[in-house]
């Protein structure tokens, strides 16, 4: 009898043909891919040759008619509603970020999954980069006396990061069902955040949502939750949010690039005789390593020393595709469970509440 998880995927796009689809096949003692969905029939059917997959779909609706023991959602708009129909199926479930557009639909997938008793995992993969972990581990002689940190991303564009790769690009998808779904999306935003102007919309859409969501749930993975937000300000070329967790200052800053494909993401954790800094590659490049500073001192003295150290090359997609295995065998939650993505949605939406000069609750 075969111990393979059979796994059904929602949306072929990018990040599924980049990493999923390539590591899902390396892990095929523990996975089988037994069902393939897009809104693109023609780029589910063509990723179905490449993968070997006779299971293809024009929507989830009708893919979740087949023998699955779990649904990957891959697609880039709200994952609420095909999740919560695929846990209330008895599915497993992995989204990728973000976990969904609002909060209250993370709270129904969470709901879902919570009474079917299924596992419900969010792939926010860099809490399962090795030199995050180790991160962690250099943190944990320090927290107490931690003074700041800075969060800083400079956004690039990311084609020369995948132009490399053999994507496939299917016949487009119908007009009708893109309209259907943005029309979806649109309403999970305004559940989200009521009637925010268009500016506010579009920066908690494209810049929060489908970026900054990988930076709070990091600082989130090593601080906990924040106790405040104390500033935020948002537009479509920078990002500036000031954080409070407990006595510990934290300052994010995220700012779009275009012009220079240097890709640089950084999280500086300063305390009064160690600095930690930890740098990532962009995210579209496997296994290439992420690259963490130790810096240090002694007090009074000129002495100071500095080291780098590279932790792994094991990719950080493939370390969380093995969570949510071992999550399903053992029943255990996923560090990026259903309610860590919930704290992200739920934070998300207080920085765009304070960016509006509104009451930044942390519910």
């Amino acid at each position: 009898m075969s111990n393979q998880i059979r796994v059904g995927i929602v949306g072929c796009g990018l990040i599924a043909q980049v990493m999923h689809l390539p590591y899902l096949s390396e892990l095929s003692d523990q996975f089988q891919v037994a069902a393939l969905c897009d809104i693109s029939q023609d780029t589910a059917r063509r990723c179905g040759a490449r993968y070997g997959v006779d299971a293809v779909y024009g929507s989830w609706q009708e893919m979740l008619g087949e023998e699955l023991d779990a649904v990957m959602v891959l697609t880039s708009g709200d994952h609420a509603p095909p999740a919560i129909a695929a846990a209330k199926a008895g599915l497993h479930v992995f989204v990728e970020k973000p976990m969904a557009f609002s909060s209250r639909g993370a709270e129904e997938m969470l709901d879902a999954a919570q009474s079917a008793g299924v596992r419900l995992m969010v792939g926010t993969m860099k809490r399962y980069d090795p030199a995050y972990e180790r991160l962690l581990e250099l943190l944990a002689a320090f927290r107490d006396d931690l003074r700041l940190v800075r969060v800083t991303t400079l956004e690039s564009p990311f084609k020369p990061y995948i132009e490399h790769y053999s994507l496939i690009s299917g016949t487009p998808a119908p007009a009708e069902v893109l309209a259907a779904l943005q029309r979806e999306d649109q309403q999970a935003i305004d559940v989200a955040l009521g009637d925010a102007d268009e500016r506010t919309r579009a920066c908690y859409r494209w810049i929060l949502l489908d970026n900054l969501v990988h930076e709070f749930n990091a600082v989130r993975g090593a601080l906990g939750d924040p106790t405040e937000v104390v500033h935020a300000h948002l537009s479509e070329r920078c990002v500036s949010v000031n954080l409070r967790f407990g006595e510990t200052e934290c300052h994010l800053s995220w700012v779009d690039l275009p012009g220079i494909a240097r890709y640089k993401q950084e999280f500086a954790f300063y305390a009064p005789n160690q600095r930690l800094t930890l740098e990532l590659p962009s995210p579209f490049l496997r296994s290439a390593p992420s690259r963490l500073l130790v810096e240090g001192g002694e007090p009074d003295s000129v002495h100071s020393w500095e080291r780098e150290e590279i932790v792994g090359y094991d990719e950080a997609f493939k370390r969380e595709l093995r969570e949510f295995a071992d999550c399903i065998a053992t029943g255990r939650e996923a560090r990026t469970s259903g309610v860590d993505g919930l704290a992200d949605i739920r934070l998300l939406e207080a920085v765009a509440r304070a960016h509006q000069g509104l009451e930044a609750v942390l519910a």
